[in-house]
């Protein structure tokens, strides 16, 4: 199985996009989402300095364009699961088709002109905390008055809110932990953003999303996110609720991820991802750049993405898990059954209790691909459904 990954504000570096700008087209797809998000993507993604790109204004649609610039060299039809790492979920969501490529940079713009505006409210900002126990790390956090904005795995958490509370923090630091100031604007993914969320909320209610082609995690649980609307309202949710990417990090450990490609600007999500999960298997990793890294990125998906038939086949959807537990079938319903949209076609049961499974198409339920209580990952196919194409 293979993973593209779509990384999130603080990767971007001064003209990482110059090299595309060569190959046909990119500039003007560029001037076209330039007018879509209020920014001019081609002199950010060329010639601005790194404090210019540092502008959360700026920066977060310049990165949702480049991995849809980047994914549109790829055979994306080929591609088993897309996630992202907290703005970069615009761009996942636009590649496993729930959002178009337009209304993903519209929202970028907004949410990252609508995040700036928040940051100037009051003085907040962000440090990571390196090393030490997570939850004692998360304890700390929270014990000083702050959020633990994200939970990256490999041994870094973040931490966001007051300046005085971070300086509290960065004095007394967990246990076995260093604690480094990061320079950002403001405290995201925390309360603090609540004007952002509410003004992206109403812009995002006027898109009619598809539901996702492919497997979608989600960073608010790292489960798959089955339905169009549900992703969409997750998407808004995430400007004040925490970035879980070791939940994320997890279901692709979960799920047998084999191949993981991630798009410009490529390195951060691929590194965390080699420390995260060396314990039970790093996947094979290609970061894409350059168009030059495009022949090794083709490669990849053809090595661990799906086969592509050019025959006339039985279109499948496959219905799968929205978090980890184990999986309860719905009463009286058998293979052959006729199955419409959002029908419960079973449930997981959970810690936290049922989660409902419902299909996001209509079709006949050809296959049970996991049975009564079986443990099942987020993710994970739980039902094959059939028609013909």
């Amino acid at each position: 199985m293979l993973a593209v990954l779509c990384p999130g504000q603080g990767s971007q570096k001064p003209g990482f996009l110059t090299p595309w700008l060569d190959l046909t087209g990119v500039e003007s797809r560029l001037r076209w989402w330039s007018a879509l998000a209020g920014v001019d993507l081609v002199h950010l993604g060329t010639a601005a300095d790194a404090d210019e790109i540092r502008d959360t204004a700026r920066t977060q649609p310049l990165l949702v364009a480049a991995a849809l610039l980047a994914a549109e060299h790829l055979p994306m039809y080929d591609v088993s699961l897309t996630a992202g790492h907290s703005v970069g979920e615009l761009g996942a969501a636009a590649l496993a088709g729930v959002l178009p490529a337009e209304a993903a940079i519209t929202l970028a713009g907004v949410r990252g002109r609508e995040m700036a505006a928040a940051c100037a409210l009051e003085p907040t900002s962000m440090a990571a905390v390196l090393g030490g126990d997570p939850d004692e790390v998360v304890a700390t956090i929270t014990g000083h008055g702050l959020h633990a904005a994200n939970r990256n795995g490999a041994g870094q958490v973040v931490a966001a809110g007051s300046v005085s509370g971070l300086e509290k923090l960065a004095a007394e630091p967990p246990a076995r932990a260093r604690v480094i100031r990061l320079q950002v604007a403001g405290a995201f993914h925390t309360p603090y953003m609540a004007p952002a969320e509410a003004a992206l909320a109403t812009v995002a209610a006027g898109i009619t999303p598809g539901d996702p082609a492919r497997i979608l995690l989600s960073n608010l649980d790292g489960a798959a996110v089955n339905h169009g609307r549900e992703m969409v309202q997750r998407l808004v949710r995430q400007v004040t609720a925490p970035v879980r990417w070791d939940l994320c990090m997890a279901t692709l450990a979960d799920l047998g991820v084999t191949g993981v490609i991630e798009l410009p600007p490529a390195g951060t999500l691929a590194g965390l991802v080699k420390r995260e999960l060396k314990s039970t298997g790093v996947p094979e990793i290609v970061t894409l750049n350059t168009p030059d890294d495009l022949p090794a990125a083709r490669d990849l998906i053809a090595r661990h993405g799906m086969a592509p038939s050019h025959e006339p086949t039985i279109a499948f959807r496959v219905v799968v898990a929205p978090s980890a537990g184990t999986f309860v079938p719905a009463e009286q319903l058998t293979e052959g059954d006729t199955v419409r949209t959002g029908q419960v076609i079973g449930h997981v049961a959970t810690r936290q209790g049922p989660a409902e499974v419902s299909a996001h198409g209509s079709g006949v339920l050809t296959e049970w691909l996991a049975h009564h209580d079986d443990p099942v990952a987020p993710g994970q196919p739980l039902a094959r459904l059939g028609g013909h194409a």
